[in-house]
């Protein structure tokens, strides 16, 4: 019995971990590139409404994730034309684009709140998730291997690849990465668009997966937490993946005490406490300059070659 409670705990917090996951995963290599979009929130609702109608419409939930991640590309390409191409403030834009990204969801979706599509089943058969242990291991669906599997393969391609070395090259040094024939532009450009997708992935997650249903903001602040998560890992994509699976067990703290029937502890606090772990981490890190000085250099800062 102990150990069936233990596992549904453990499954609860890593669905509730992915979403964040994958957002953060695409922010931590826009960030590599040197580019700030803090409008994850906005494209991850774009990609949830967009994954969602698909799905609606086309009882395909393949069609829905390739649809929401399509949603948040878009929605980061806009980001990317208003700060890399016609130079807009990086961080005015991107909450710009947050705003943009919650009214333009409400809009898309306002014919289907409430309305239900089949969630994603587990990937392998009941029999191999029997045992709880083993549903630990074979009891989820796709989205939670995948993510898994962007998590390796970013970290494999920032620390191995000689397209992830130079993201990074202009990401520390934009006129040097320039001044030796990368397009520093086009590069900052494609982060960005694989960014937008890993949000709208992320987004997908939400509506076809946690909640298989349509309702305005329904990420609820989960952006906000997936960028505190990129800092909090001190851009490593492995770091990432264990400060989302801390975060998702906060995220479920209330869940958890209500089940053990804890009532010492005022729900609404409960609810809080992701987004007050947020602003700690990002005002511990504040303090820790060590931490801080590990960011890519040009983070934030517009590209504008010499000549």
């Amino acid at each position: 019995m102990t150990e069936t409670i233990l596992v549904s705990i453990a499954m609860t917090v890593i669905g509730a971990a992915t979403p964040i996951l994958l957002a953060g995963l695409g922010e931590l290599v826009a960030e590599k590139s040197g580019v700030l979009n803090l409008g994850v929130e906005g494209m991850m609702l774009i990609g949830a409404v967009s994954a969602f109608i698909m799905m609606a419409e086309t009882g395909f939930a393949v069609l829905g994730v390739m649809a929401g991640m399509a949603g948040g590309a878009f929605a980061a390409m806009i980001f990317a034309f208003l700060t890399l191409t016609l130079t807009a403030n990086q961080v005015a834009t991107g909450l710009a684009l947050t705003i943009f990204g919650i009214g333009l969801s409400s809009l898309m979706g306002a014919g289907h709140v409430g309305q239900t599509v089949e969630a994603f089943g587990p990937v392998f058969p009941a029999v191999l998730a029997e045992h709880p242990y083993a549903r630990l291991l074979f009891g989820h669906g796709p989205l939670i291997y995948l993510s898994l599997a962007i998590t390796a393969a970013v970290a494999w391609f920032l620390a191995r690849s000689r397209a992830g070395l130079t993201l990074r090259a202009v990401g520390e040094n934009d006129l040097s990465a320039h001044s030796i024939g990368y397009p520093v532009i086009a590069i900052r450009y494609a982060a960005v668009a694989f960014g937008g997708a890993m949000a709208g992935l992320g987004g997908s997650y939400y509506s076809l997966v946690l909640t298989p249903m349509w309702s305005e903001q329904m990420t609820a602040g989960a952006g906000w937490i997936a960028l505190a998560l990129v800092v909090f890992s001190a851009w490593r994509p492995w770091r990432l993946l264990a400060g989302a699976y801390l975060f998702g067990t906060i995220m479920t703290l209330e869940l958890h005490t209500k089940a053990a029937g804890i009532t010492l502890i005022a729900p609404e606090l409960l609810s809080a406490m992701p987004y007050l772990a947020t602003v700690a981490v990002l005002a511990l890190i504040s303090w820790r300059r060590s931490v801080g000085a590990q960011a890519p250099a040009c983070l934030g800062r517009p590209f504008k070659p010499m000549g």
